[in-house]
């Protein structure tokens, strides 16, 4: 019988200490107890998904800064619902001649710098993607190029970690906008900062940027937030449940609607200067300690493998020890712990995604690993 205070346990299934990141393959990140409250919350009644929708729209707009905003079932379905709004404009008759009519106008333009494996999703909203520039560089000539008859949109993936061979988002918007084509910023992982949640858009001049909600806001997994355009976003509505249109099967409940909301409103009113000094300070205790292990070297990075500002351990390995080892014990202690592979000999580990009192057991559990290969320094005493 599944018990209410640990499911987990109940399905056999171990608990994780998630010192990576916020991977979905983790099942992101702990939800903030606010957030909780306002999924059990509403979970205890049906209510007018349209309605529902609606006002949480101008509420996650006002607390963005936004024109709009609108609540989807993750960031991959808003970037997947941004396409479609952007082909069809949310015009029912071109609505249904999706999937299957190749003579509408779909080719969505990305920089080849900003290809990743989230783009599949621009093809799941029936995009046609175009490639301009390289790895190397990218000219204005080829996306004004680019932006022919056929263009609908010009996606630009956010992050400090991607390669700066792309045009801005300014540029691009500008040049975007010249030809009557929206920019859709896929800014998933990119809060924090707090200010992105208007930056992009109010700032850089893109239409809209998608976000995770289960990620920064440590709202529900199954969130995606949308912020920008309110002619876009409506174009986006008219694709998506609950009407029995292509986008369908991308369905955000009631609980993830109101989850997101709470999530959002917690965090525009954090500390987020004292959460980030709070997080260097572990992660400087971290270094400390390690460091202080034969065959180790720690050092502080102070931006995470997504390019956001948060800071995180790196740990590196002297050439005779394998980090995948370390990583493996790791792992199959109980509970589990799980850190960010890099190359053969270095991973990383950050404090963030932690509960209260997992950080000295994951230092703890960390020591235990690395010092089965290596012996602390005599300098140093114990744990």
């Amino acid at each position: 019988m599944i018990t209410e205070h640990d499911p987990y346990a109940a399905l056999g299934v171990r608990h994780v200490i998630n010192a990576a990141t916020t991977l979905t393959a983790l099942g992101g990140t702990v939800l903030a107890d606010e957030v909780v409250t306002a999924m059990v919350g509403a979970s205890k009644s049906c209510v007018s998904m349209d309605e529902l929708q609606a006002a949480a729209s101008a509420r996650l707009a006002e607390l963005t800064r936004n024109e709009d905003a609108y609540v989807t079932s993750g960031c991959a379905a808003a970037l997947t619902l941004a396409v479609l709004g952007a082909i069809t404009k949310g015009r029912p008759e071109v609505i249904a001649r999706l999937p299957d009519d190749e003579t509408l106008a779909r080719n969505v333009v990305i920089h080849c710098a900003h290809r990743i494996p989230y783009d599949r999703a621009i093809e799941l909203g029936a995009g046609h993607l175009v490639e301009i520039g390289n790895v190397i560089q990218t000219f204005a000539w080829e996306l004004e190029a680019a932006l022919d008859e056929r263009a609908v949109a010009v996606v630009w993936v956010a992050g400090s970690h991607l390669p700066r061979t792309t045009l801005t988002l300014d540029e691009t918007a500008a040049i975007a906008h010249a030809h009557g084509v929206p920019v859709i910023v896929d800014a998933a992982a990119q809060l924090p900062p707090e200010e992105n949640l208007w930056y992009f858009t109010k700032e850089c001049g893109a239409d809209v940027a998608l976000f995770s909600g289960g990620k920064g806001l440590q709202g529900p997994q199954a969130s995606g937030l949308v912020v920008g355009s309110k002619e876009l976003i409506d174009a986006m509505r008219a694709n998506a449940s609950p009407l029995q249109r292509l986008a369908r099967a991308m369905k955000v409940g009631k609980e993830e609607i109101c989850g997101l909301v709470a999530a959002v409103e917690r965090y525009v009113a954090l500390d987020h200067g004292k959460i980030r000094r709070a997080l260097t300070e572990t992660v400087d205790e971290w270094v400390t300690s390690v460091d202080a292990i034969d065959g180790v070297t720690a050092r502080r990075l102070d931006i995470n493998e997504a390019g956001q500002p948060v800071p995180r351990l790196e740990v590196t390995l002297s050439a005779d020890h394998a980090a995948s080892d370390v990583i493996a014990a790791l792992w199959n202690d109980d509970p589990r712990v799980t850190v960010l592979a890099g190359g053969d000999n270095n991973f990383f580990v950050t404090p963030d995604t932690l509960v209260p009192g997992e950080a000295d057991l994951v230092l703890e559990r960390l020591r235990t690993a690395l010092r089965s290969s290596g012996k602390t320094k005599s300098q140093v005493g114990g744990v």
